[in-house]
């Protein structure tokens, strides 16, 4: 009797399935190295380490009456209070199980099969993985020796592509894209999604407003970084009305948790408090990267988001990742060939830096470069 076998009856686009390369279990690691978890320092993520507001813990710690009922399926409080937010009408606004939902129901609804997308690497990695899923055609336009994107080589590829995803501030780089760029993009027809996931770390104003306005351009925002709710995965698109109209019928019906939905509007109800952590993270990745500027052998790049990439001398960011780890200080290292002598930091608390700070001092004279 004939059986069915999973991997042979994937779709032909698929028989390669896509990896993405999220996040190692750091507390794992640590006991593995012989470091007590509770004592590590977690910079690898770009988490907010402020955590929630008070304001959205105490409405977690309150959570009880709510969580054996559906939610709203029409997220109507969530999306008036971040009309609200934001200065734009509620009916533009479509909120997901974190921006990482948003980008999947842009692909299931406007990408078919063969469709270009347009990316510009070193990027977020949900959008090829996406790309893959969906058997799309992927054009990269990698970013130039100083991580300026390449404008001309976007402009040309976006022409007859179907979706283009540029992050502002840009991960894993930290530097913004022009809004000059932006409006020639727009004007290939393509869809053009910017992810403001660091927005709120950016002396950037957002484009929240005008993509309320324009059909071409969708932004995506995240309570994970700014709202310090990365565990709870809940995000939102700004978009026009028509577009959120299309995503609101077709989202899963109750694709917001009673959990996520709460600390949510909490944390819009304490904007000041979440406002001044991220002056703070700001100012503390000045302070950082003028530290480890000064150690001679760690370049790091200009930044707008609420992490650091750093150009590395007389050692690899493997190994670099690997003798920080061993001081209970986890940090994100990307294996691609650009990358090799990079690793990138998230911002911690200010005491945390300071411990940062130390350990490369430490490792500069362990390589000779102290």
């Amino acid at each position: 009797m004939a059986t069915f076998q999973p991997r042979a009856g994937l779709r032909r686009a698929l028989q390669a399935l896509p990896d993405y390369a999220a996040l190692e279990d750091s507390e794992e690691i640590a006991r593995s190295l012989g470091i007590d978890p509770a004592s590590i320092i977690k910079i690898d993520g770009n988490e907010n380490p402020y955590g929630p507001s008070p304001k959205a813990l105490d409405a977690l710690r309150n959570l009880a009456y709510a969580v054996h009922h559906y939610g709203d399926a029409d997220q109507k409080a969530l999306r008036n209070a971040l009309g609200k937010h934001l200065g734009v009408t509620p009916d533009s606004i479509v909120c997901g199980a974190g921006s990482d939902e948003l980008i999947e129901m842009v692909f299931r609804l406007f990408v078919e099969e063969g469709d270009r997308i347009v990316t510009a690497s070193p990027t977020f990695g949900m959008y090829a993985f996406n790309a893959q899923v969906s058997a799309a055609e992927i054009v990269d336009v990698p970013l130039l020796a100083d991580w300026q994107f390449d404008s001309e080589g976007l402009v040309d590829a976006a022409l007859g592509a179907k979706v283009t995803f540029i992050p502002r501030p840009n991960n894993p780089t930290g530097n913004e894209i022009s809004e000059a760029l932006i409006d020639r993009l727009l004007e290939t027809g393509t869809l053009l999604v910017i992810d403001e996931a660091y927005i709120e770390f950016s002396q950037t104003p957002s484009l929240a407003k005008r993509a309320a306005e324009v059909p071409g351009l969708v932004v995506l925002r995240t309570f994970s970084k700014w709202g310090g709710l990365a565990g709870l995965r809940i995000g939102y698109g700004v978009m026009h009305p028509e577009m959120a109209g299309i995503l609101m019928q077709t989202k899963d019906p109750y694709n917001i948790n009673a959990a996520a939905e709460a600390a949510a509007l909490a944390s819009l109800d304490d904007v000041e408090v979440l406002d001044q952590r991220a002056c703070t993270l700001a100012g503390e990745r000045g302070r950082i990267a003028d530290e480890l500027r000064a150690l001679g052998w760690v370049f790091p790049y200009p930044t707008e988001a609420v992490f650091i990439l750093m150009r590395l001398e007389g050692i690899t960011g493997r190994d670099l990742r690997d003798r920080l780890r061993k001081r209970g200080i986890f940090t994100r290292y990307m294996d691609s060939p650009r990358l090799q002598d990079h690793l990138r930091i998230s911002i911690g608390l200010p005491e945390q830096n300071d411990r940062i700070i130390a350990a490369f001092r430490e490792i500069g004279q362990e390589i000779g470069r102290g």
